[in-house]
């Protein structure tokens, strides 16, 4: 013991220290109260939505509060990031995310800005879905395979035409690390949504687009679009005779269209570990399996150390990717 310090002030400063531990303990043990806040950054009906609010309704079985979705969407997500990194660190208010929370620092890097939240002021709670993407084209287009595309890209450079969801989108970036990885230059055209680029294929306005399999299976099924290839390491259990870019041999092109729970940085640390066990609860209800399974979906859930490895690995992929296309007007 210092010996500058006193047998009272010792036993003082313990007790106050416990009783610190105590609280922290006592509050997570009766964590909620009250209803718990899910922000979703992005307009209702996406795979960020749909997934939050699967989640919710399995979280609310065990929790015995509501778990009240708060849609605020804007400015790629920042405006979502912004309202749970500014609210109380006390669990009760959440964030749904997706690989926006990597792509957008990085492409204000691009700009010459930084970002007002990134990663760091958030910690990782549970991993739940990561959807490879899906490479299209018509039904009717001269390309049978991924090869013949990419053939037909490399002697057409900068020709061949694909729509995005815009600049950085979980479509434009696939879409370039899948032509990088097959060294093709694919030419790029944004449009405000995933709707708009998948009508643009639709009606032979560009030749391709990606998306998510189970947004575009009904198409493929329908015989309207044709899949070449996914972003996947394993083949897509939607889609299962179309294969992955690795398989084929272009490796470099794995991206996931991922979506995952955060909480505040500032969360205490008992929180965090309640927050953690109660979201792997949830995601493993029997309800909640099947509903993801009917949207098409891949469940992916990883803890909190095992989601902090895999968005390390995203963010290095996205980084990449976004300094090789460079500043996007």
């Amino acid at each position: 013991m210092n010996p500058l310090v006193s047998r009272r002030q010792f036993v003082a400063g313990s007790a106050l220290a416990l009783s610190g531990l105590d609280a922290s303990w006592a509050q997570s043990a009766h964590f909620p109260t009250r209803p718990v806040q899910l922000v979703v950054p992005f307009p209702p009906g996406g795979v960020v939505d749909q997934t939050g609010r699967a989640i919710a309704q399995s979280l609310f079985k065990i929790w015995k509060q509501p778990v009240v979705i708060n849609t605020k969407p804007g400015a790629g997500g920042a405006i979502g990031m912004a309202t749970v990194a500014n609210a109380p660190a006390d669990g009760y208010t959440l964030l749904a995310a997706h690989p926006f929370i990597n792509t957008l620092p990085e492409s204000e890097r691009q700009f010459g800005r930084t970002s007002a939240h990134d990663r760091s002021h958030f910690v990782p709670l549970s991993l739940i879905v990561a959807d490879p993407l899906v490479l299209v084209v018509k039904a009717d287009s001269p390309w049978k395979t991924y090869e013949e595309f990419v053939a037909d890209a490399r002697r057409r450079p900068d020709t061949i035409a694909y729509s995005s969801s815009g600049a950085y989108s979980a479509v434009h970036l696939p879409v370039e690390m899948l032509a990088h990885a097959a060294g093709i230059k694919l030419r790029h055209i944004p449009y405000a949504g995933g709707g708009p680029a998948l009508t643009a294929v639709l009606g032979n306005v560009v030749a391709a687009t990606a998306g998510a399999p189970a947004v575009l299976a009904p198409q493929i099924k329908a015989g309207e679009l044709r899949a070449l290839v996914t972003t996947g390491v394993t083949r897509h259990p939607l889609l299962p005779d179309v294969p992955t870019a690795k398989e084929l041999g272009f490796a470099g092109a794995e991206f996931y269209l991922w979506v995952g729970l955060f909480a505040s940085a500032k969360t205490d640390d008992a929180m965090v570990q309640q927050l953690r066990r109660d979201v792997a609860r949830a995601a493993t209800d029997s309800e909640f399996v099947q509903y993801m399974g009917r949207l098409g979906a891949p469940l992916d859930v990883r803890d909190g150390p095992a989601f902090q490895a895999f968005l390390q690995q995203d963010s290095e992929r996205i980084s990449a990717a976004i300094r090789r296309i460079g500043k996007v007007d």
